[in-house]
């Protein structure tokens, strides 16, 4: 956003620049009205011209940096997805490693298998977050 205010100050100061510069170069110069007023008129062709170029390199800049930031939004939005793909994965490792735990001194304490209970607590990828029980 600076850089654009910045550009836009240059732009800004080329052209009040070289219009002063224009206006004073001809109202300084020992010459009759009809030279000056046809030396006015090519000066005001050339500033045009030069304006006209300058909006287009503006306008071609401005193409440039969007473009490059839409590609840079694309890398980082494919870059989060697979991290959090990753994230996920490894936080499903972590629940099933705990589950089998919880299975394993369900089974030894009780006897009983108690994987009804368990199964519930298990993300499938339909549903990313696990449903949370009250405390008793």
């Amino acid at each position: 956003m600076a850089e654009k205010d910045n550009f836009g100050a240059f732009l800004m100061g080329f052209l009040v620049g070289g219009l002063t510069g224009a206006l004073v170069s001809l109202i300084m110069a020992p010459q009759s009205g009809e030279e000056t007023r046809a030396q006015i008129k090519e000066k005001a062709i050339e500033l045009k011209d030069k304006a006209s170029e300058t909006a287009e390199e503006a306008f071609t800049y401005a193409e440039g940096v969007t473009a490059e930031a839409r590609v840079r939004a694309e890398e980082l939005a494919k870059t989060a997805k697979i991290r959090a793909q990753e994230l996920q994965q490894r936080g499903q490792v972590v629940l099933d490693d705990q589950i089998g735990k919880i299975e394993d001194i369900v089974t030894t304490t009780t006897g009983k298998t108690g994987k009804k209970k368990v199964e519930e607590t298990r993300i499938s990828p339909e549903t990313p977050e696990p449903p949370v029980t009250p405390e008793a």
